[in-house]
């Protein structure tokens, strides 16, 4: 089985190239879950709104009213746009809510700053995943395309998670052989934006030596990496998804970074 991450300008599939990767995949007897973020989609919602977008640490800080929106463009826009890609390549998809059924369980997350912890609201870091019904979509030849809208213990709360740690806990809770990260770079770099920096394959251990050297931009992804190989995950591989043919090539176990438990 492998998971995807799908985010980020990654996203914008509009000649079908991933969809068709995917169906090409699923043909090939390989199981598919796919988590995708929608950052840029998000954007566009918020600023429409009038609503400013603030970080910490790499994650979007997320108001009440941030949130409202984060969870209608991620549960009833992106999610579904893609799902409807999928279903012209010949992918039978269904996109779901992580707060379904709850799928991702989570709690409140602080990010600590310079030594201090700071809080960024309705942020949540997973606790829990419960993968009963991506295995009950898995068994009906579904493709499932999970939201990373998390929900409290008390089903109570939802709340954002950022889309690199919602896919790495899924991989990890579903023994994911591969988890495949599509964003927007070609991979780790060791000095970026030194473009002949790039790392090819790097392992776990290495990887951990060096995390505190990364800009808020990759941070949260190497962290995702790091959770997803510590928890069973054989591989992850982190590759450019706004090139067309990157994610057939990640398939076939080329390109980006490569990093190995």
């Amino acid at each position: 089985m492998i998971v995807v991450k799908y985010g980020g300008n990654a996203m914008r599939d509009e000649n079908g190239d991933f969809s068709r990767a995917i169906a090409d995949a699923i043909a090939d007897g390989i199981e598919i879950v796919i988590v995708h973020g929608g950052g840029p989609q998000i954007n566009e919602a918020l600023d429409s709104k009038g609503i400013k977008s603030h970080w910490m640490g790499g994650l979007r800080v997320t108001t009440p009213e941030t949130f409202q929106v984060v969870e209608e463009v991620l549960v009833e826009n992106v999610g579904p746009s893609l799902v409807a890609s999928l279903n012209i390549a010949g992918v039978n998809a269904q996109s779901i809510s992580g707060r379904a059924l709850p799928t991702l369980l989570a709690e409140r997350m602080t990010v600590e700053i310079d030594g201090n912890k700071r809080d960024v609201g309705l942020v949540g870091e997973i606790t829990r995943v419960d993968p009963a019904h991506v295995f009950e979509l898995l068994k009906g030849g579904i493709t499932p395309v999970i939201a990373p809208i998390s929900s409290s213990e008390d089903g109570l709360i939802g709340y954002n998670v950022n889309a690199d740690f919602a896919a790495a806990a899924v991989a990890s809770a579903l023994q994911a052989s591969t988890l495949i990260m599509m964003t927007d770079v070609s991979g780790i770099y060791r000095n970026w934006p030194d473009k002949n920096s790039l790392i090819s394959e790097i392992s776990m251990a290495e990887l951990k030596e060096i995390k505190s050297t990364f800009s808020d931009g990759m941070r949260p992804k190497v962290q995702a990496t790091l959770d997803a190989l510590s928890y069973g995950v054989k591989s992850v591989r982190i590759i450019d998804g706004t090139e067309s043919q990157s994610f057939s090539q990640a398939l076939a176990g080329n390109g980006g970074t490569l990093v190995t438990s």
